[in-house]
């Protein structure tokens, strides 16, 4: 099989245009932040046609915050993790099926660590590094990939026995799906765990906290990119909480998308928002567990949309809150906020940190 470098087109060309829905903070600079989103969302749409051209207009998939979508060969050959049903879809439509398929699975699973990828732009295998999804697949022989030899033999272990075709259109499309372990979300946060570690402790926000927006906003998937201009582990917005923490660091402007991609810097600005939370936007809530529930809608929703849910006047909220108790105000977060979306995920959140 001839080795090639892999260019990540999709996740390369929306890292340059975008991320995925923190909604954290208020809008600032509005107009540049909707031109922004408006040439993101053209691209997006180009590259969609594009792949309907191809795969057809039911075939149409690309990444998200929970999903890694790659294509490769003139768009004929892709890779799609889900990373929270936890199966890796291998497709093609080539002629070659079987070496396209293979290619795609050695190289997916040899696929460095994310910040050899947003250094150089490509996968460029580092010996001294484990493969991003190390751990997270098991070959035929139940144990971990990370040399070529292996990755080589369970690809053609896998296309021996779990080769199928299916019809879109006018189209026959050759696939193969490999399951991740059961555990695997579990696998990919201890990767990053070094890093939440680090950030909790630099700002004084509970590890199991961070652990649990990670998993709420990106199933610790370090590409998480999505159409409303957030980005990485964390899905960090450049235009609002980016912008937020440069302005608090001393810095004009906001972080480029490269920088957030970086999951050091992401979990860093990430933790470090839930800090402007809590010690400026939303201080003053006295109850350590009022407080809590407040931070992580207005991480999702902006803290003005949580005060506004008690009174316009923000110190008249903030008494109230401090008047109720923390169920009670949990109780008037879900039932009352405008975004039916930051209820959800308030109460989403919440379950996964009562797993904790």
């Amino acid at each position: 099989m001839k080795k090639k470098q892999k260019i990540i087109t999709l996740m390369i060309a929306i890292s340059l245009l975008t991320g995925c829905p923190s909604k954290n903070s208020v809008n600032h600079n509005n107009d540049y932040y909707v031109k922004d989103t408006n040439a993101f969302n053209i691209l997006i749409s180009q590259y969609a046609n594009n792949i309907e051209q191809i795969w057809g207009p039911k075939e149409v998939v690309i990444a998200g915050p929970k999903d890694y979508v790659q294509y490769e060969d003139n768009l004929k050959t892709r890779v799609h993790i889900n990373f929270v049903s936890g199966v890796i879809t291998f497709e093609t439509l080539s002629d070659t099926p079987l070496d396209n398929l293979k290619e795609a699975i050695v190289s997916t699973l040899l696929m460095s660590e994310p910040v050899d990828i947003i250094r150089h732009d490509k996968i460029s295998q580092d010996l001294s590094q484990e493969p991003f999804l190390y751990n997270q697949v098991l070959d035929q022989e139940r144990q971990p990939i990370r040399w070529n030899g292996r990755a080589s033999s369970f690809a053609d272990y896998v296309l021996s026995n779990n080769l199928m075709q299916r019809e879109s259109g006018s189209h026959q499309i050759t696939y193969v799906e490999i399951k991740l372990v059961p555990n695997h979300i579990n696998q990919r946060a201890r990767k990053f765990l070094p890093l939440i570690t680090k950030a909790s402790n630099r700002y004084f926000i509970d590890e199991r906290l961070i652990l649990a927006i990670i998993e709420a906003e990106s199933a610790f998937n370090p590409y998480a990119v999505s159409r409303t201009d957030a980005l990485g582990l964390m899905q960090v917005q450049q235009h609002t909480a980016g912008r937020d923490i440069f302005k608090l660091r001393g810095k004009s402007g906001e972080p480029s998308r490269k920088f957030l991609l970086d999951p050091r810097n992401n979990v860093d600005m990430g933790t470090a928002y839930l800090s402007l939370l809590k010690t400026k936007y939303l201080a003053g809530i006295n109850n350590p567990i009022s407080l809590r529930y407040a931070m992580i809608v207005s991480y999702n929703g902006g803290a003005g949309n949580v005060l506004r849910i008690f009174s316009n006047d923000r110190n008249e909220a903030i008494n109230i809150i401090n008047s109720m108790t923390p169920q009670q105000v949990y109780q008037r977060l879900v039932t009352s906020h405008v975004s039916q979306e930051s209820r959800n995920y308030l109460i989403k959140v919440s379950k996964i940190l009562d797993n904790k």
